[in-house]
């Protein structure tokens, strides 16, 4: 009976509450998220299924060959490489993962973009692509970039009916300024890069985040032997010019930045190697009023191919 009367007791006191679980549940948990990373899904199979083959298939070769496959790691990356539009297949996102603002646009670049695959994955697993690093749940796979061969670039100008002009770097290693001389190229109106296979800078995410998506439409291609695609550029009538510090002639006196050209830069350290060097048949320098010793690739790149644009206009 005692019982009885507490239960039915008016006296006020600590209530038996849902400690807001009544009012968490009725609030919502963000946007859907697309199909493909729906678990369960016919397209969640079907995106996993591509991005597994996408992983392990070997890449087929081209004309100028094909890099390996990157992977960018970390949400502020990720996000960075979507914005920029830097090629990607594969979207990797890590099972209950903490859905902050970078991830959900992450998800939507992804999304509207189209032609990414969206693939769910255990922790583990990214630890084991990644090995090890700090990837934040979030890693894009970057597919292999398809190189043009230094042929290409030539015949796709006189193709156009124009004279080719062309870059040519010798011991660039940094992907920033490889992809800075992209842009330049796209700038002033030429027709390509061309890049060393070996010990040199290639088209990974950050030479196509620096070109600023001129990437897409400036061909870059790969030579096995710089100096021999040089000797070939110079038998079909290219003129070769090499940038250097000490070299006989100033950008402004040369003629042939008018004509068919190739322009060779080299690294900011150690400039042109010397067989390259004695491949051009002009060696010219940069006047630097100012007195500094160098020019990166990308800034010396640009001066001169304005150089050649005022020229040719």
């Amino acid at each position: 009976m005692a019982t009885n009367n507490r239960r039915m007791s008016g006296k006020k006191g600590a209530q038996v509450g849902s400690g807001g679980q009544r009012r968490r549940g009725l609030e919502g948990k963000g946007p859907t998220p697309p199909a493909e990373m729906r678990k369960g899904h016919k397209k969640n199979r079907v995106a996993n299924a591509k991005a597994k083959q996408a992983v392990r298939r070997p890449a087929p070769r081209g004309r100028g060959g094909k890099s390996s496959s990157e992977l960018v790691v970390g949400r502020n990356p990720v996000v960075e490489a979507l914005r920029e539009g830097v090629p990607a297949s594969t979207l990797y996102v890590q099972q209950f993962i903490d859905n902050d603002e970078r991830v959900r646009e992450a998800l939507q670049l992804a999304a509207e973009r189209g032609g990414i695959n969206l693939m769910e994955a255990p922790r583990p697993e990214l630890d084991r692509m990644t090995n090890g690093l700090n990837h934040q749940g979030l890693v894009l796979q970057v597919p292999p970039y398809e190189y043009a061969h230094p042929e290409d670039l030539a015949s796709a100008a006189y193709d156009d009916g124009e004279d080719p002009l062309i870059v040519a770097l010798d011991g660039v290693t940094d992907p920033r300024n490889l992809g800075a001389v992209v842009r330049s190229v796209s700038a002033f109106g030429g027709h390509g890069v061309v890049v060393p296979e070996r010990r040199a800078a290639g088209m990974t995410a950050g030479a196509w985040k620096t070109s600023a998506g001129t990437a897409a439409r400036t061909p870059v291609a790969r030579a096995t032997n710089l100096t021999r695609a040089l000797e070939a550029y110079k038998k079909a009538g290219i003129v070769v010019v090499g940038l250097a510090a000490d070299g006989e002639h100033e950008i402004g006196e040369l003629g042939a930045l008018s004509g068919p050209v190739v322009i060779v830069v080299g690294s900011e350290g150690k400039g042109l190697s010397r067989l390259v060097g004695e491949t051009c048949d002009f060696r010219v320098r940069i006047p630097m009023p100012g007195g500094a010793e160098s020019l990166n690739a990308g800034v010396a790149a640009g001066i001169v191919l304005y150089e050649a644009a005022r020229k040719r206009g």
